[in-house]
């Protein structure tokens, strides 16, 4: 009876469709800068900067709202007294409005701006981790291709030792050098890991969302000699406030006369005349308040403005100059490396293959020993994982270099 329930069990579970895994996400070099744009909160965050500076600029130049004003007076037998009724408005007799409402369309420019950079920053961020990335599959690559020989040769040996033709001692020795190449193959899956955690939230990737990065570390090729900073987005962004900064000298000489109030007023008043009797009075007046600049004529705020100005014209000076510099001493960098590179593949990589060829060939000709032929096999890894290094390096440089001229 209960192998009959447990086999229904079984049956029952196996006619149970398989729920659909969840597709993985594909990135690619190119893909980068659209899926950021698209998916990456940070960046979703940043964009209601210009929500709220659209909603400054609307507020800007606005009258203060009209003021509305009473009053009431009267004698303790509320026989005699008056009433007042008034409206008063506050208007300026420069153009502050006017300037106020200019800096709030160039502080949007600015929160424009302010989104720019903030996406240029992830993509820069975004790149560094996707080379990371294909760097340690290459070199897992290169670790499993390295064993999968080894242990080629490490089968070709333990069969001619069965025939009496070789050493099981040389066939264990090859076994181990794969053993060890499998090894650091696994200790690279935790660092891509660590990669892949790191890329995953700037593509707003969720946690238990699958990510498949597609391509390969390309040849090294050199970009331009030029070194123009204006598309970087906090360039950008230094001349707007220099902008603003200029802008606000002339709002701060605007507030050196204060507003004007104007208004209406209707008064009614009710007098005991003895022996006449009472009487009643209606005034309607107009109302107007100018202000004296004898104390305050907003000095200190033009001289903090003028020099907020000058401040922010050498900031963006002083930040071009770092761009070029930073642009430079990437480019430069990207050279040393690219020249590595070439060196290795013409020079260097094609001695190591010889080597490592001739030296096998010593070996089954028994003209060398085996560890020789570890070494020489030992010696074309170190190369090729030295060009590896080389070609991440460089493209590490050519995303500081992107990053610094804003190519994206």
């Amino acid at each position: 009876m209960f192998s009959h329930f447990t086999a229904l069990c079984a049956a029952s579970l196996l006619m149970v469709p398989a729920l659909p895994a969840a597709p993985a996400v594909v990135v690619t070099p190119d893909t980068i800068p659209k899926r950021i744009r698209a998916q990456n909160p940070d960046l979703a965050a940043a964009r209601l900067r210009i929500a709220e500076a659209v909603g400054r600029m609307k507020q800007a130049g606005r009258l203060d709202n009209p003021q509305l004003e009473t009053s009431l007076q009267h004698n303790r037998n509320f026989r005699e007294g008056a009433v007042e009724v008034g409206i008063s408005q506050r208007f300026p007799v420069t153009d502050r409005l006017r300037r106020e409402k200019g800096i709030s369309v160039t502080e949007l420019k600015a929160a424009e701006l302010e989104v720019r950079q903030v996406e240029q920053k992830l993509v820069s961020d975004a790149n560094r981790a996707l080379i990371e990335v294909l760097a340690i599959r290459q070199r897992k690559g290169l670790l499993n291709r390295q064993s999968s020989l080894t242990k080629e040769l490490a089968e070709s040996i333990r069969t001619a030792a069965e025939k009496g033709e070789g050493s099981l001692l040389d066939a264990g020795q090859a076994r181990v050098e794969a053993m060890q190449a499998d090894t650091e193959a696994r200790q690279l899956d935790a660092k891509e890991a660590s990669a892949l955690a790191e890329l995953k939230p700037l593509l707003g990737i969720r946690q238990d969302e699958g990510l498949v990065v597609s391509g390969t570390l390309a040849s090294p090729v050199l970009p331009s000699t030029g070194a123009d900073p204006s598309r970087r987005a906090d360039f950008q962004l230094s001349k707007v406030e220099a902008d603003i900064a200029g802008q606000t000298i002339g709002l701060e000489k605007a507030k050196r006369r204060e507003d004007f109030e104007g208004g209406a007023f209707f008064s009614a008043e009710r007098t005991e005349d003895a022996p006449d009797g009472y009487e009643n009075e209606a005034i309607v007046g107009l109302r107007l308040k100018i202000p004296l600049p004898f104390w305050n004529k907003n000095e200190g705020n033009i001289e903090a403005a003028e020099a907020t100005h000058r401040r922010r014209q050498l900031e963006t000076r002083a930040l071009a100059e770092n761009i070029r510099h930073e642009a430079g001493g990437a480019r430069s960098e990207m050279a040393e490396w690219a020249e590595l590179i070439r060196e290795i593949d013409t020079n260097l990589l094609p001695l190591a293959n010889k080597q490592a060829t001739d030296t096998e060939t010593a070996w089954r000709n028994g003209q060398a020993d085996f560890q020789t032929v570890l070494k020489s096999r030992a010696q074309r890894l170190q190369l090729e994982s030295t060009r590896l290094d080389a070609l991440r390096d460089f493209h590490l440089a050519r995303a500081r270099h992107q990053a610094a001229l804003g190519n994206f």
